[in-house]
């Protein structure tokens, strides 16, 4: 076991390679009397509960579809773990499969990031040992080197670990992400607020969402996303911004751009503290929306927010249209 933390990726191309390499860990872990949280979809789940049998009642098991379905909230996650079962210096183990075949290209990359922000997020905390799974048999090739240089390690079916030569580092992993996102959609509605005109803006949120799919429920959860992502804006890009929506398939999109700098790599994952006074807005869109993602470019910072629509709401509203 590492005397720091260890964030390794394992390899494996099929069901028999992904217990190879999984089993085992999870068994000197318990052995070890290190405290074990598996977070793997319910098929992976069950599987590993039958290869350990009896010592599958010594694992913290966890779905990755809910854990991880906006991957923002998967660091807060493991943050939990380790402070509650990490106490006096704990050491733990971990196993995290955040990316598989079947993510939106716009979940993936978000996922990459995800990855890379763990080594800022624990790296220079208390030893424990994260293992995250890629299926090589679905992943293509980008994404799997993506992996070498997010993962300090890499392990193979047979449990041999080697290090990998491209890893990025803990400074590397936390610079400034300026991923090109998709391009706007055409016509898509541009709005600029600032302090004056927050409750407008507002209103033309609730308006648009309402209209393009979403029930008042989702409808008003956007709202409080774009306000809390607008208000920090303000604060912190010279007061002012530019809020643009559109429709991009089952999701409505808000996104906000100002000209401040994004400097903090984990903000939007940091769990706010107890003074009403703690930033807390970027938290609070990750926990709202179905996923957020966060740019910085020469230019300033763009926020792009995406809110699910409701099928039933959308179902209505079709109907009392063609009527």
């Amino acid at each position: 076991m590492s005397e720091r933390f260890r964030h390794e990726a394992l390899f494996y191309g099929d069901r028999t390679e992904f217990l190879a390499g999984t089993v085992p860990f999870i068994t000197a872990g318990i052995a070890e009397g290190e405290p074990v949280l598996v977070v793997e979809s319910r098929q992976k789940i069950d599987l590993l509960r039958d290869a350990l049998g009896g010592q599958a009642e010594a694992v913290l098991f966890a779905d990755m579809a809910q854990v991880g379905a906006n991957p923002a909230r998967i660091i807060p996650a493991w943050q939990d773990f380790v402070s509650e079962r990490g106490a006096e210096g704990r050491r733990l183990r971990g196993i995290g499969e955040p990316i598989w075949n079947g993510r939106t290209p716009d979940e993936l990359v978000e996922c990459q990031r995800h990855e890379s922000l763990l080594n800022v997020a624990f790296g220079d905390g208390q030893p424990w040992w994260l293992l995250c799974p890629y299926d090589t048999s679905q992943l293509d090739d980008e994404v799997l080197h993506e992996a070498l240089r997010s993962h300090e390690y890499v392990m193979d079916a047979r449990s041999n670990s080697t290090d990998s030569t491209v890893f990025r580092g803990i400074e590397g992993s936390g610079a400034p992400f300026d991923r090109p996102m998709r391009d706007l959609a055409p016509g898509s509605r541009g709005i600029a607020y600032d302090s004056e005109t927050l409750l407008q803006m507002r209103r033309a949120v609730a308006r648009f969402a309402t209209s393009a799919g979403c029930g008042a429920d989702r409808a008003k959860q956007l709202v409080t996303a774009v306000n809390e992502v607008a208000t920090n804006s303000i604060i912190h890009g010279e007061g002012q911004g530019m809020l643009r929506m559109w429709r991009d398939g089952d999701a409505v999109i808000a996104e906000l751009h100002d000209t401040g700098r994004y400097r903090s790599p984990l903000a939007d994952r940091a769990r706010p503290g107890a003074s009403p006074g703690d930033p807390r807005g970027l938290w609070l869109a990750n926990h709202i929306c179905d996923l957020v993602q966060i740019r910085t470019f020469e230019h300033g910072t763009v926020v792009r927010l995406h809110m699910k629509v409701d099928p039933l709401h959308q179902l209505h509203v079709v109907s009392s249209a063609a009527n």
